[in-house]
């Protein structure tokens, strides 16, 4: 129990760290940039003498860096990450507006790729060396080499020009109409995505099923779809749950270029939109929110590991 108290707090302590050390990259970007933080922070307004002494008070652009960054990151910790320069809105709520998008496109974006990935894999390592294992090898292969937003633009151009099966942009008023709108993204966003799965799968059902265990329970007659699923499946969750959390990951960027691509109102096209029209604190606020939640992702599939296998916490890590 001490151990995995232990274990638990350390990566909560580690992603911490690493979510501070982040956020002042992220909040240097100012800093770092060429040219006039003011100017910078303008954007595409007209810069007037009053406009640029309200800009400076604002963000407090007289005092030392670290006392910006720490007015900055103690805010940030509120839920407080400034405001459009453009809009004028709160970024906390900008953000807040288009994260339920994001959050429905990863979910089932996630969904697809695990459903799909898993047992391809599994069929693959279970049938190693055949056409089978030949044929999704070379599909993983090519799919993983595929950039999304032309995956996305040849579905759109099958599925909503020719076919007219599913609407192209935009994300729709809610209910099955959201869900029609997001299918084509997820399933862009989910190519890569499977292959990921497909590859970690394999991998961990070829290395299980030549366990000695296996070959025993075959030997006492075991039927094998317990086999597969007793034995096989559950000793090969620890890779899949890594891939699950990479997956996670990858969709959090991935969303920057596919709701682009497809003109869903989500943090993606947000940050797109933000990095265009050079408002700055919008593109730090999105980008600090895609962190941290890349940071949670990888949190909890390490504390998923220990659900799986608890000896993790005991001998340290087993990736």
């Amino acid at each position: 129990m001490r151990s995995t108290i232990r274990y638990v707090l350390g990566r909560l302590a580690g992603a911490a760290i690493l979510l501070v050390v982040y956020s002042f990259g992220i909040y240097s970007l100012l800093a770092l940039a060429p040219g006039d933080p003011v100017r910078l922070l303008l954007g595409t307004l007209p810069a007037t003498p009053e406009t640029l002494e309200a800009i400076r008070a604002l963000y407090n652009l007289d005092d030392p860096f670290l006392t910006q960054y720490w007015n900055w990151l103690y805010n940030a910790a509120h839920f407080d990450l400034g405001q459009s320069v453009l809009t004028g809105q709160g970024v906390s709520s900008a953000i807040a507006e288009r994260a339920g998008i994001t959050a429905q496109l990863g979910a089932l974006t996630f969904a697809i790729t695990m459903i799909v990935g898993i047992p391809l894999g599994m069929a693959a390592g279970l049938k190693r060396g055949r056409l089978l294992d030949r044929v999704v090898s070379q599909a993983a292969m090519i799919s993983v080499s595929a950039p999304s937003f032309a995956v996305g633009i040849l579905l759109i151009i099958v599925f909503a020009g020719q076919l007219n099966w599913l609407p192209a942009i935009g994300g729709g008023s809610g209910g099955m109409d959201r869900l029609a709108h997001l299918i084509l993204p997820a399933a862009a966003l989910s190519t890569a995505a499977i292959a990921l799965v497909v590859r970690y799968t394999r991998t961990a059902v070829i290395e299980v099923a030549g366990q000695d265990y296996i070959v025993a329970a075959r030997a006492r007659g075991l039927k094998p779809s317990r086999i597969l699923f007793a034995y096989v499946l559950r000793n090969s969750l620890v890779p899949v749950i890594t891939a699950a959390g990479v997956v996670l990951s990858f969709v959090m960027v991935g969303a920057v270029v596919v709701e682009a691509t497809f003109a869903l109102p989500g943090l993606g096209s947000l940050l797109v939109t933000a990095v265009q029209q050079k408002d700055l604190p919008v593109v730090q606020g999105v980008t600090l929110v895609m962190a941290a939640t890349i940071f949670l992702i990888n949190l909890l599939t390490d504390l998923a590991y220990l659900f799986v296998d608890p000896r993790i916490a005991v001998n340290g890590d087993s990736r």
